[in-house]
């Protein structure tokens, strides 16, 4: 495969490490560890490089003999599955995406106890002994919002296309963008809906929404690109969309397809978390939680946008794809997304 134009984010995301009572294995360096994986949400481009990362990561670091995917839709009845069979299994290490902040804590809680190191990426736990690794979602959902509204001028009407209902990053975000709207009185929200991270619900949605109400602006949570593509399918002019640093959004921007603006989100979190896994069990004792701070590229930073934007690469890739100084591989491993036991 043709190699990633990966960017090192250490110039881009302020990167804050909080040191909260880190714990960590006393394995020996030279040991050699099995890493399992739990991901909910399938056929999600975001997801699928984010597993891609942490296959490159562990296969970087040369201790991980193999990573154990299990990879299925569901909430948090079937991630605790997923947790109850990698315990069984036996692995050293869980990485997960949580579907839920607390729901998933006394499995989590459990693995813990039995010796697994346990690190949750991309959305929080409160799993006592668990590491988190996650980008900011409280300032993704209020870095846009704010983009949003001054672009707006303060005034308007916005829609609000929001990811799954009840999942942290979620919740987070929401709380992000209503920390912003709190500043903006003269800003309505006329539609609000759940998209489910779901590029052809979310497109369904943006239709019916365009050709039966009017919008001033849209704020969406990473389905981004569908929606601006459906301001030609309505003939409607475009307005203000909020969206993600994915290869589509990007290019619609640079293109003039609509306004807008991209808040990064970088799926290689899952190298992150591979990193910080793969040192707690070597005893180095990592931060128990590491925060990715977002920056927002907007449609009028055509320099910024170039940078992100990565022709060779589909329209759901995210051009970030290694994070100084967590992630050690090459940024054509992620492209490569091969796991240590097939390398």
């Amino acid at each position: 495969m043709k190699k990633s134009r990966g960017i090192r984010l250490a110039a881009l995301f302020g990167v804050l490490a909080l040191v909260v009572a880190a714990c960590g294995g006393d394995s020996a360096s030279d040991d050699e560890f099995v890493i399992g994986v739990s991901n909910t949400l399938v056929g999600n481009g975001w997801r699928e490089q984010m597993v891609c990362a942490i296959y490159a990561e562990a296969t970087e670091s040369g201790v991980v003999t193999e990573v154990v995917l299990i990879n299925e839709d569901g909430g948090p009845t079937e991630q605790i599955s997923h947790i109850e069979s990698l315990i069984s299994q036996g692995v050293d290490a869980i990485i997960l995406n949580p579907t839920d902040r607390e729901a998933l804590n006394d499995a989590l809680e459990e693995a813990i106890a039995q010796g697994i190191v346990v690190v949750a990426i991309d959305q929080a736990v409160t799993a006592d002994g668990a590491y988190v690794a996650t980008n900011d979602q409280v300032a993704y959902g209020r870095l846009g919002a704010e983009w949003l509204f001054d672009e707006l001028g303060g005034s308007g009407k916005v829609a609000y296309m929001r990811g799954i209902d009840g999942v942290p990053a979620d919740t987070d975000r929401d709380t992000g963008f209503h920390e912003a709207l709190a500043n903006y009185p003269d800003i309505e929200i006329v539609w609000e809906d759940f998209t489910g991270w779901d590029g052809a619900a979310g497109a369904e949605m943006a239709l019916d929404l365009l050709t039966t109400q009017e919008v001033d602006g849209i704020w969406t949570s990473g389905i981004d690109l569908v929606v601006v593509d459906q301001f030609a399918v309505a003939g409607v002019d475009p307005v203000p969309v909020v969206g993600a640093d994915n290869n589509g959004m990007i290019k619609r921007l640079l293109d003039g397809v609509a306004p807008g603006v991209s808040v990064t989100n970088p799926p290689a979190i899952g190298g992150v978390g591979a990193s910080i896994a793969i040192a707690a069990l070597k005893g180095e004792n990592p931060a128990s939680t590491t925060l990715l701070t977002p920056l927002t590229f907007p449609y009028t930073d055509k320099g910024a946008l170039e940078g992100a934007y990565d022709p060779d690469q589909h329209d759901w890739w995210s051009t970030y794809v290694e994070i100084d100084p967590y992630t050690s591989y090459p940024g054509s491993a992620v492209t490569d997304c091969v796991a240590p036991q097939d390398a």
